[in-house]
């Protein structure tokens, strides 16, 4: 899809984050409208078409993954990006449980952003995972151990890395190297992905 063929819609109380990202998001060649609230998207959003959405996680009306639920509940599902300075595995796993399509921490190269939205934008005219990509996950997930079963279901709860420890008596380094196996394994370039390759395929907590 072309940078033509989208608007990127930045959400974010903070005005001089908004712009900076705006200002560098346009000067690469994309179309971009900003937002100062969620809820001001929010009713913006049925108006909205061909529309790629990035939004802060913190902001004080309601939180980026909120306004990604109520854009769902509307039946409005637009390819959203969740960027925020706070992230940990709990909030990305809410985010991509949601619907985001990516979760990105403050700070990021532009590069990041860019290739984020790309990837968003790819799924405007198709959202569905196909039968054939589920099936590709539910092989990779069958050469998983059943420790590296149990370690991926507990990051799919949104548990940190001590939790899973202390719940499988394990020391966070060995949850650690499971982690990174079950990544590699499951050819998961990053967490979110990891996730949303897991609910996918139906794969949930244990």
């Amino acid at each position: 899809m072309s940078k033509d063929d989208f608007t990127v819609h930045i959400v974010d109380d903070e005005e001089p984050v908004r712009k900076s990202l705006a200002f560098m998001l346009t000067m690469n060649g994309f179309a971009v409208r900003i937002h100062e609230s969620a809820t001001a998207f929010l009713q913006f959003a049925p108006a909205a078409r061909d529309a790629v959405l990035i939004t802060d996680l913190r902001m004080p009306d309601m939180t980026g993954v909120e306004l990604i639920r109520n854009l769902a509940a509307l039946q409005n599902r637009i390819p959203s990006l969740v960027i925020t300075g706070h992230g940990d595995v709990p909030m990305a796993v809410d985010a991509m449980k949601a619907g985001a399509i990516d979760f990105i921490e403050k700070p990021f190269e532009d590069t990041v952003i860019i290739d984020a939205i790309v990837r968003a934008a790819g799924q405007l005219h198709d959202r569905r995972i196909t039968t054939d990509s589920i099936e590709d996950v539910r092989e990779r997930l069958a050469t998983l151990s059943d420790r590296e079963r149990q370690v991926l279901s507990a990051v799919v709860a949104g548990l940190p890395n001590k939790a899973i420890a202390y719940d499988l008596d394990i020391s966070p380094r060995t949850v650690e190297v499971h982690r990174s196996n079950v990544m590699g394994k499951m050819n998961a370039k990053s967490l979110p992905e990891l996730v949303r390759m897991a609910l996918a395929a139906g794969f949930g907590p244990i």
